[in-house]
């Protein structure tokens, strides 16, 4: 059980010691083993330079962190969110929120109009921070980013990635931050009427598993569907997770080259078990041209 959310200090690392941390901690969660890690030299390197390296803090004793630096794209200057990861005993408590929250208060205290970072599709947690709760918007779909990665949760697996563009004061980043968020009720709703880009349907194992991909059409909205917990998936029924890769990714490339966007994520329940999806919705379309006249 974590200790009260009050107990936690979220503040930049200072010393030798606290960037030793990271290091371990990258080890704990991820479990690294030719993988190599943040060293502590590059951490300072980074946080001395433009950069920012937070931690979560009870006392010493670091349970969370969040590594990131500068980016630029030829256009702008934005904060890019490299790592974030926090102790498993520490996970589900809400300190993965207020690592980002605190990340956010440092960028907008340089300037900086935007924070951006990948996440993996499949992982519905990361969606669900991402999106429903940070406000954050998913622009673009990156296949196999990363190659292969040795460490015990992506060995074997293809490293997509979705891009996730935190616009900082946007109205609805502050107010999803703030606790304004659709009722679950109104989730549900949403997904009765969306439609469904993936069709899935149980397997032996009593997990889904996809069977069909659809492009989306029309005016309404769309919804494409995720694995509710990855790692169940991974343990208790291995031989979907490239077929549910391969039908997301195909889902979210038709999508987004039909200039479709991702408008929200949301878990819902239906019947006796719960689902994640991500909402998306349609390019809105081009503006009238005024008709010319004398």
């Amino acid at each position: 059980m974590a200790a009260p959310k009050e107990e936690i200090l979220y503040r930049r690392l200072r010393k030798p010691e606290e960037y030793r941390q990271v290091e371990e901690l990258q080890r704990k969660i991820w479990g690294h083993r030719d993988e190599p890690t943040l060293s502590p030299g590059l951490q300072r390197a980074v946080q001395d330079n433009g950069g920012i390296v937070l931690g979560g803090f009870v006392d010493i004793y670091l349970v969370g962190f969040t590594f990131g630096f500068l980016g630029w794209d030829g256009q702008t200057l934005y904060h890019y969110s490299h790592l974030t990861g926090v102790r498993p005993e520490y996970q589900h408590h809400g300190v993965g929120f207020r690592l980002k929250l605190a990340q956010r208060d440092e960028v907008v205290e340089l300037g900086l109009p935007q924070i951006r970072w990948n996440f993996d599709p499949l992982q519905s947690r990361n969606a669900n921070l991402a999106v429903r709760k940070l406000g954050a918007r998913p622009d673009r779909y990156l296949v196999h980013y990363y190659g292969q990665i040795s460490d015990r949760i992506h060995a074997g697996q293809e490293t997509d990635r979705l891009r996730a563009v935190w616009t900082l004061e946007e109205p609805r980043v502050v107010e999803r931050i703030g606790g304004h968020r659709p009722t679950r009720e109104e989730e549900a709703a949403r997904w009765e009427r969306a439609q469904p880009l993936l069709e899935t349907e149980e397997g032996p194992s009593g997990l889904r598993r996809p069977v069909a991909v659809a492009e989306p059409s029309g005016a309404g909205e769309a919804v494409l569907e995720i694995p509710f917990d990855l790692m169940v998936l991974m343990e208790h029924d291995p031989e979907s997770v490239r077929p549910w890769r391969h039908a997301v990714r195909d889902a979210f490339r038709a999508a987004f080259d039909l200039g479709w966007t991702v408008d929200d994520f949301a878990v819902v329940r239906k019947e006796h078990e719960r689902r994640a999806g991500y909402f998306l919705r349609p390019p809105s379309p081009p503006a009238p041209v005024p008709s010319g006249g004398n």
